[in-house]
């Protein structure tokens, strides 16, 4: 095969079949066919460089047709590539206006912005001291926050105020414990897009409110909502990341910590990064 027929295949043109009684050869179609077949043939001619180097460019000056050719392909907007499988989802944030913090309460206690209100028992806003300096962001509410009314309860909540107190912490007055959404998700699924963005203005109204020193995302669901990422926990865990400004650090949830006992190890470094990154912004 020519030089000049392998780079025709290679821009799909094919062979040149033409019909016997010669009436296609005049068709405007075929007409632009050959004037492209014609300029990679010259191309190739006028070269020693491979075909898809150095024919592609001399072609488009050479050939008006072929320019015209290229360029309307080129103005065609392209199909965008589908998103990675764990990819977070693009969401429409809800904007609320600035309420003050008993306000703000009152607006969660009633919210009726997506599907949970219908299945929740109870909103969940958060637990712990409201001008905390840590302020620690969770997932969802599980059943039991659901009947309680109240973040990171049961057993993991208790592995999670003993690792707050192993590191010197008080769990009610140097903590402010909140999450990503405030209502359960229904058999604790994952939660929602539009679920996360009908609660994503109360969390920033807490942030606001609290102004913590630092922030601790518990778990890969949290981590990669506020993060905006598909990266997973462990590619996460170990860095200090920023949200809203606020120095960010990621660990595992209390509740994958109870059925991974060994990752207990890693829960307690990534509370001694926490700790000191905390140290180093409050001085």
């Amino acid at each position: 095969m020519s030089r000049a027929s392998q780079l025709q295949q290679e821009m799909g043109l094919g062979p040149a079949w033409l019909p016997r009684d010669g009436w296609f050869e005049h068709h405007p179609a075929q007409i632009q066919r050959q004037e492209m077949r014609a300029a990679v043939t010259d191309a190739v001619d006028e070269t020693d460089a491979p075909p898809l180097a150095a024919a592609a460019i001399p072609a488009v000056s050479d050939s008006p047709s072929l320019a015209a050719a290229i360029t309307n392909q080129a103005a065609e907007p392209a199909e965008p590539p589908p998103p990675p499988p764990d990819a977070p989802i693009a969401e429409t944030r809800i904007e609320l206006p600035r309420l003050e913090w008993p306000q703000l309460q009152r607006e969660v206690a009633d919210c009726q912005r997506c599907r949970l209100c219908k299945t929740r028992t109870q909103t969940v806003f958060g637990r712990g001291n409201p001008q905390a300096r840590w302020m620690l962001i969770g997932e969802a509410p599980g059943e039991n926050e659901d009947k309680q009314g109240l973040p990171f309860v049961g057993r993991a909540g208790q592995l999670l105020d003993n690792m707050l107190a192993a590191a010197g912490l008080d769990q009610d007055q140097d903590v402010y414990i909140a999450n990503v959404l405030k209502c359960r998700p229904p058999g604790n699924r994952n939660p929602a897009p539009d679920e996360i963005a009908a609660c994503n203005g109360y969390l920033l109204q807490q942030i606001h409110h609290i102004q913590p020193t630092l922030i601790v995302a518990l778990g890969r669901f949290a981590a990669q909502t506020l993060l905006e990422t598909a990266d997973s926990i462990g590619r996460l865990r170990g860095k200090v990341h920023r949200y809203q400004g606020v120095p960010l650090v990621v660990s595992y949830h209390p509740a994958y910590l109870l059925r991974n006992q060994p990752d207990k190890a890693k829960a307690w470094q990534d509370l001694l990064l926490a700790r000191k990154v905390f140290r180093q912004a409050a001085n």
